[in-house]
């Protein structure tokens, strides 16, 4: 059976809805938590495919989290081998720096449901499926375009939300995965922060979730199925 390993950054940050998909696709799914001791020894270019989910810490904090310059040069290696690999959010930041890409604040909080805006190679690729579909964003950090990627995907206020490279290379600084996850409250309550900064109401959050989180799974988890079934593993 192949296997796929999810990489936690923090433990109320998974996969979520792309489970299905991953697991329809024949995978058997294994997980690792970055601050397990037995990080430091898992061989990233190991598993058939690897999931890198988000996390609220920044590429740059390299001295408040040491295992992100270790992550990224075993995520270097992956690349260079190109193995199957997805990145969400903090992993798409992670490809993009593992790729060469600067990655920094970008000055303003994007929260919220909302669409990204297809560009011609987006409209072609497994992201025609979330094309108009309002997504959950959560996230302040933005990356240059690495060399070598195609961009998919834009925001107004961030116009790199998605890249990929090839068949085996999809990043993508959304969260299609969540909408039915019941770990959205504990974002809720462990981010509220970011709330203030982005002048969020929780209320009407929560209700964006219950009306916009069933479709937006729905696409997600038809855009992962696609991009899986053209893997090349």
């Amino acid at each position: 059976m192949k296997r796929a390993l999810i990489v936690r950054h923090v433990p109320r940050e998974g996969a979520a809805g792309y489970l299905q998909p991953i697991e329809a696709a024949g995978y058997h799914i294994d997980r690792i938590d970055v601050a397990s001791p037995d990080f430091a020894g898992v061989d990233l270019c190991a598993p058939d495919l690897l999931i890198m989910m988000g996390g609220p810490m920044g590429v740059y904090e390299q001295e408040l989290h040491p295992w992100i310059p270790v992550q990224i040069a075993k995520l270097a290696m992956r690349l260079a081998a190109d193995r199957p690999t997805l990145g969400v959010c903090l992993g798409s930041q992670m490809i993009a720096a593992a790729l060469g890409a600067r990655v920094y604040p970008g000055g303003q909080m994007e929260l919220g449901f909302a669409p990204v805006r297809m560009n011609g190679a987006g409209a072609a690729s497994p992201l025609r499926h979330i094309d108009g579909v309002p997504l959950l964003h959560w996230h302040s950090d933005t990356f240059d375009l690495p060399d070598n990627v195609e961009l998919l995907a834009s925001t107004d206020i961030y116009a790199h939300q998605a890249f990929r490279r090839g068949a085996n290379l999809l990043a993508l600084q959304f969260h299609a995965e969540m909408g039915e996850d019941p770990r959205f409250e504990d974002w809720l309550t462990h981010f509220w922060a970011d709330l203030d900064v982005a002048k969020q109401c929780v209320i009407a959050l929560r209700g964006d979730h219950d009306a916009y989180g069933p479709g937006a799974v729905a696409a997600g988890r038809a855009m992962i199925g696609e991009w899986l079934a053209t893997t090349k593993v």
